[in-house]
């Protein structure tokens, strides 16, 4: 691959266009984001994909949509389609906290500047281009519209929403990690398949009337839903929904679901398989500059800079966090790039000019599921288990930590490189797990010393949560007791090696099913750690997750046992201070609250009084 064609952006003005000595272009995409030609940018992940099938792309990166909407005319019509990603995160998550007040920053946006998007770039933009194009289509994909695909709860704007595939009045919505099923379409689209009748590829949701009916494969079985409507009459009919959506989503022989919203139904086809390994590598193989677009001259993006010298190893988690959307969007399964690909990559970032030595990340969604899998794929595909690793790690789980040694070794072995640290969260269970064989706990308990002896960067970031047991099993996390392990065995390793080196734990607050005596015992806990918290945060409902089920409906959607969640500020407020335990202006306050419920002993425990 040579440097000149290494470096060529995917057009993004009509200018760019011509001098590619293009007439016309096959598919324009519109991104809430900054356009980094980066793979761990979705959208120049599906241009890149899309330029390897031979089509003329380009993209419109975070259009102005209160103008005369030039931005969304100055490129014309698309001969295939049109494609819309709202960005890397849903928009609403990255326009508002948890209290639900405003942001000041994005992350994705030159000169990390708010106001570049609006809410809902996926609703806002379809709408704009049907307005202009009623007769060309229109496909939403990316985080905001897979995890919206059918009713969920909106937590900023505090209530149900349907399908924003109904919302938008798009013409198809892909789920989850687009490539194969957008390789699909374009296939049958050049075979002359008229889009219409597109209606039975794996991982893509379609509307259809009511009365119309839409056969799918005959290999697929039918799941019908609770409707729309149905959902909104009874809370407990969306929580019972979930655990469809969630089972099927996880699956290897999943359902195709329906579900009905006033004239319409919304089809959602199950999903591909997990990608192999070759699949993965040959998008990684992309010509990606790894650059943000020379139109951002002078200006940072704080979101490459994070990740401008990452390497992302695998991709799906198999954790199924009651308060995570990972799994929901990329899936359970694991799929692993190769020990070649990886090289190449770690190869790459040495040759760039800005690379001082340190490689920030080797990690993905969790940094140390790499290379695992079920031992027996049969078994595997009968599974309904939406997390492999709770409420305990699965017997049929290799966790040989093995594999990921390799590649650490691999990168350390690499001369330009002085450090390579893991950025992503270690899940501890899984290197502490007794797996019944020796061997792979000896590669395990190897793992753990390998990581903090050479891949630290002084601050070793897990992620327990919580301390208690009845909100960690909400939570579909381990004990606690666990942490203690972890923190003696990290603190020996320490030792020996003549480190010194802090282990850093992440906590949540007001997660449903957390009440204030819970969050007394974190802070007993902690304190008896000797730990001052700084990276904690308080839950925040997003769409598709258990947790955020639990908190609309007050059921979870698994037991249907009724569970309550903290909702107001002030309950917020409460339940985070005890993380600040230690801080002279919250003493006064927590006493009080722990005097109110009638739990003076936690007071003692706190403050030895």
């Amino acid at each position: 691959m040579n440097n000149e064609r290494k470096l060529q952006w995917l057009p993004t003005s009509a200018k760019e266009v011509q001098e590619r000595g293009w007439d016309t272009l096959d598919v324009i995409l519109f991104s809430g984001d900054a356009y980094v030609d980066h793979p761990s940018f979705g959208i120049a992940v599906i241009g890149r994909l899309l330029e390897s099938l031979g089509l003329k792309v380009a993209i419109v990166p975070q259009p102005n949509w209160r103008d005369d909407l030039r931005d969304f005319k100055k490129l014309g019509r698309p001969n295939l389609f049109f494609g819309i990603s709202a960005g890397s995160m849903d928009s609403m998550v990255n326009h508002y906290t948890a209290a639900k007040r405003l942001r000041f920053d994005d992350a994705y946006t030159p000169g990390g500047k708010s106001g570049f998007r609006p809410d809902m770039p996926t609703i806002v933009y379809t709408r704009i281009l049907k307005q202009l194009y009623p007769d060309i289509p229109v496909i939403i994909g990316g985080i905001e519209a897979s995890l919206r695909r059918l009713t969920h709860y909106d937590y900023w704007q505090d209530r149900l929403r349907p399908s924003i595939l109904t919302e938008s009045g798009a013409d198809m919505l892909i789920y989850g990690m687009g490539e194969k099923p957008l390789t699909e379409l374009c296939r049958l689209l050049k075979k002359g398949v008229p889009f219409a009748g597109l209606t039975n590829v794996p991982q893509t949701c379609i509307q259809r009337p009511q009365h119309e009916s839409c056969a799918g494969n005959k290999k697929w079985q039918t799941i019908r839903l609770f409707s729309h409507e149905e959902c909104l009459k009874d809370p407990i009919n969306h929580a019972r929904n979930f655990r469809h959506i969630e089972e099927e989503s996880n699956s290897l022989e999943a359902a195709r679901l329906i579900q009905a919203y006033e004239d319409v139904q919304i089809i959602v086809n199950p999903p591909y398989p997990p990608m192999s390994t070759s699949e993965i590598d040959a998008i990684y193989a992309l010509p990606f500059t790894r650059l943000p677009h020379p139109r951002y001259k002078g200006k940072e993006i704080p979101a490459y800079n994070m990740i401008r010298h990452s390497v992302t190893l695998h991709r799906g988690c198999f954790g199924g966090c009651a308060f995570c959307t990972i799994s929901a969007h990329q899936g359970k399964f694991i799929s692993s790039r190769s020990e070649e690909s990886i090289r190449q990559e770690l190869e790459e970032i040495t040759r760039m000019p800005d690379f001082r030595g340190t490689v920030t990340d080797l990690g993905g969604p969790s940094a140390n599921m790499y290379g695992m899998q079920g031992q027996n794929k049969t078994l595997c595909a009968a599974c309904k288990r939406a997390s492999c690793a709770f409420p305990t790690v699965c017997k049929n789980l290799n966790t040989d930590h093995g594999p990921l040694l390799k590649i650490y070794t691999i990168t350390r072995q690499q001369p330009k490189i002085k450090h390579a640290f893991v950025g992503s969260g270690i899940r501890y269970d899984l290197c502490l797990h007794d797996s019944g064989n020796k061997n792979i706990n000896r590669t395990n308990e190897e793992y753990l010393q390998t990581v903090i002896r050479h891949h630290v960067s002084g601050h070793f970031k897990v992620a327990p949560e919580h301390a208690t047991d009845n909100v960690l099993k909400i939570m579909r996390k381990p004990s606690f007791k666990l942490f203690y392990e972890l923190k003696e065995k990290f603190d020996a390793i320490n030792s020996r090696n003549g480190q010194k080196q802090q282990i850093i734990p992440y906590f949540i607050s007001s997660h449903p099913g957390c009440h204030l005596e819970d969050m007394a015992e974190l802070a007993i806990l902690t304190r008896e750690l000797n730990f001052r918290l700084e990276q904690v945060q308080d839950f925040t409902p997003t769409p598709m997750t258990l947790a955020t089920t639990i908190f609309y409906t007050g059921y979870h959607p698994y037991s249907l046992q009724k569970i309550a969640s903290p909702k107001s500020e002030s309950e917020k407020k409460q339940q985070n201070m005890f993380f600040f335990w230690y801080k002279r202006e919250f003493r006064e306050k927590i006493i009080a609250t722990l005097k109110r419920i009638k739990r003076p002993d936690l007071i003692k425990k706190i403050y030895n009084r």
